[in-house]
């Protein structure tokens, strides 16, 4: 029976365009080139672009895959990008071209086995060994190391990402766009895991030990906004979400802030070097065996006294002593909606900006 419902998800997880919108040839000097066939012409139309190889890898499960990848020349970073449902590299090329020159970064693109001119059928396994093949090509044919790669995983593309994610403990950051939870979870909108779902992000997110910028519509109807701020409110470091107000599953691409906040993320994230990285564990990990020794004060403590009971001690008749954040010893008090009160904001339950939590949050609503 699990058996069953296992492949019955896979059915509903992999739609690839048919007859593929782009087909592979090899040129006299054995250089292989695209040619998109979705044109009006009847013969299909070469994807000249000096500035892009098309390479055709080989998986570890005995599949050939074809990937895009397109060269800028004063980047600093890689995206691996995995693309989502019913599309492959033939409709995407724009989209690559826009995101390589935007954001100023090295991008390949890649179509998953079964789709587009890749050979083999899509399947749960087969993506994955189709992310790993991908990103071993980066490693020996361009010299890229996982500090100097960013995931990026669409909808479905979100499971290979978070697969490899979890596997790089020294990657720079990753983007989830339109992600899921778990295969059933979109399918059956339950909320807990069987041994038979596919995709089961919701346990490998917590994993992931690089920055994860997540990005959703909030009237996404494929994928529910639930399952990208489940997603958010799980990883180890959230960076600042972009929920896209009346964004659907398709279409983020479109709106403004998608690049704007692309573009920020893609920004700090070349800012950030190894060594920043362990300067902030190494202080986030002393500050936090600072307020250990310290665990019976309050959280008034590093405030001015409560204005309510005037003591440094937790007490149960005011707002201001709730306990400190159990995560994050970088927290900070806002203002609440009582006067004079510096504790937790009740209004809007804003989050810790640190780790995202809900208590001793960072209020920015007053």
């Amino acid at each position: 029976m699990g058996c069953l419902v296992s492949q019955l998800a896979a059915k509903f997880a992999f739609f690839p365009p048919k007859p593929a919108t782009y087909q592979i040839k090899k040129r006299d000097d054995g250089k292989l080139v695209a040619a998109s066939t979705t044109s009006s012409h009847s013969q299909p139309i070469a994807i000249e672009d000096s500035c892009m190889d098309v390479l055709s890898i080989q998986t570890k499960r005995g599949n050939n895959i074809v990937a895009f990848y397109l060269r800028n020349p004063y980047a600093r970073l890689t995206v691996l990008y995995s693309h989502g449902n019913a599309a492959d590299l033939g409709q995407l090329y724009d989209l690559f071209l826009q995101l390589k020159q935007n954001l100023r970064v090295n991008l390949i693109g890649y179509d998953y086995s079964g789709y587009g001119a890749s050979t083999g059928k899509a399947s749960e396994y087969d993506t994955y060994a189709d992310i790993e093949a991908v990103y071993e090509c980066l490693q020996t044919e361009y010299g890229v190391s996982q500090e100097d790669l960013i995931l990026y995983g669409q909808s479905v593309g979100s499971g290979p990402t978070l697969h490899l994610a979890a596997q790089l403990p020294r990657l720079r950051g990753v983007v989830l766009h339109s992600a899921i939870l778990s295969g059933l979870r979109v399918l059956c909108h339950v909320k807990f895991t069987l041994c038979c779902d596919i995709y089961k992000n919701v346990n490998k997110i917590r994993k992931v030990k690089s920055p994860v910028l997540v990005i959703h519509g909030t009237e996404d109807d494929v994928v529910n906004w639930l399952h990208g701020n489940g997603l958010w409110e799980m990883a180890r470091e959230a960076y600042d979400p972009l929920w896209i107000k009346g964004g659907g599953h398709c279409n983020l691409e479109l709106y403004p802030d998608y690049i704007r906040h692309l573009c920020r993320f893609i920004q700090e994230m070349e800012n950030i070097t190894t060594q920043t990285r362990l300067n902030k564990i190494r202080n986030t990990l002393s500050l936090l065996k600072r307020s250990n020794s310290d665990n019976n004060t309050c959280c008034c403590t590093t405030t001015p006294k409560c204005p309510q009971c005037f003591k440094l001690k937790s007490c149960s008749s005011c707002c201001c002593c709730l306990p400190k954040c159990p995560k994050c010893p970088l927290w900070k008090l806002p203002k609440c909606f009582k006067p004079n009160c510096l504790c937790q904001c009740m209004k809007c339950s804003c989050r810790c900006s640190i780790c995202s939590c809900l208590c001793a949050a960072k209020c920015s609503c007053l």
